[in-house]
């Protein structure tokens, strides 16, 4: 029974891509940053090759991998969630999602606040734990929605859970995905809810949730669950998808529980494929320029995968990669960074060595595919040899 564990270390980049300084980006290397940390400890991805990558100048190479390693490209234009697990299921985006770093068109917020019945805080680009310090009170004073967007394609809407419940909260947002469509597409509109007495206590809680585009075109989950394999989702992975393609989900509160529902679906019968995302790196981290706070979460994942691997049965294939970069030693800018992402497999059915640097992220989907032997509708090319 063949099954395929696809984990993705939300922004763990690996150095700048040759196209980095057209985003903004320069100099920008998450695993190096977090490699400086006396936090970092990864012993066992160091033994699977994490070193051996293309590009990677920081760590010890110790022999030879024991897994299949190699330097993955983003074709897409873009440096976001969206995009980048798009392009690895096999979607190419020639342009970026769009950004407002002026606020959303008043057309928009019109329409918003007619279809809600509530107006609009804010409207800018603002970090997200202070925006409810700032706007916190006066939103439950008026009960206006705090609407705020970052340097990503995205529309959030923060509300306390006591001023607007969550499934309300939800109703809204999906109100704002379907005035947000063409050229004003952003790639997620996400609810933000919190709690707490007044300014200064406001904590946003567990209860996010993302709410994305359609893909728009044929993915690895749509061809995996065609051809009657289970395409289970952990984490945002459902959201990001929209559900299409996937046959089974489960959301989390972390990495830690995501790691849990990953260690329990390793011990269930299933032929296909368990995608997973772990997003505490970016959200936690990354943006919030945390070294010590990121390289920490790696060590954590690091420890934890000596128990993943344990429980890999013989046609079992373990990948790990990323999404994008978002360098935490990065000072000009909190936004995304332009990287490369990592790629390591590993298996029985795996030869270990050094794949080189790769063209594409929608390697990862033909590889995936090749393995249950099915031809991608998309171009990339298999890592299986």
């Amino acid at each position: 029974m063949k099954r395929v564990f696809l984990i993705v270390l939300d922004s763990f980049g690996i150095g700048e891509m040759d196209d980095a300084a057209s985003y903004g980006d320069y100099d920008v290397n998450t695993l190096r940053s977090c490699f400086a940390s006396s936090e970092f400890h990864m012993p066992n991805m160091q033994r699977l090759g994490l070193f051996h990558i293309d590009g990677v100048t920081v760590g010890e190479r110790t022999g030879a991998p024991i897994a299949a390693v190699a330097r993955m490209t983003e074709a897409s234009r873009g440096k976001d969630t969206t995009i980048g697990h798009w392009e690895m299921a096999g979607i190419y985006s020639p342009n970026p999602l769009p950004t407002y770093p002026e606020g959303f068109p008043e057309e928009i917020l019109k329409r918003f606040s007619e279809k809600t019945g509530r107006g609009v805080l804010c409207n800018k680009p603002y970090s997200g734990t202070q925006v409810i310090q700032d706007y916190g009170e006066e939103h439950m004073r008026t009960g206006d929605l705090i609407v705020y967007t970052s340097a990503d394609s995205v529309f959030q809407i923060a509300a306390h859970e006591e001023v607007v419940p969550v499934e309300t909260l939800y109703g809204y947002c999906r109100i704002a995905r379907e005035i947000l469509q063409g050229v004003h597409g952003v790639g997620r509109v996400i609810a933000r809810p919190f709690v707490g007495k007044g300014s200064g206590s406001f904590a946003r809680t567990a209860n996010r949730h993302d709410f994305s585009l359609v893909p728009p075109g044929i993915t690895m989950l749509d061809q995996l669950k065609e051809a009657g394999k289970a395409v289970i989702a952990v984490g945002k992975i459902q959201d990001i998808f929209v559900g299409k393609g996937i046959t089974e989900y489960v959301y989390t509160k972390g990495n830690a529980d995501g790691i849990e529902r990953l260690l329990e679906y390793m011990d269930k019968d299933f032929e296909g494929l368990c995608f997973v995302n772990l997003v505490d790196y970016d959200s936690l981290y990354g943006h919030r320029r945390d070294v010590d706070g990121y390289a920490r979460a790696l060590s954590y994942f690091d420890e934890k995968l000596s128990r993943i691997l344990d429980k890999m049965k013989p046609d079992d294939i373990l990948m790990i990669t990323a999404d994008h970069g978002c360098d935490p030693g990065y000072e000009q800018s909190t936004d995304h960074t332009r990287e490369y992402t990592p790629f390591i497999m590993h298996g029985d059915n795996v030869k270990p060595g050094n794949l080189g640097t790769r063209k594409t992220f929608a390697d990862i989907g033909v590889t995936v595919l090749q393995y249950f032997g099915i031809d991608a509708a998309f171009s990339g090319e298999g890592m299986l040899k």
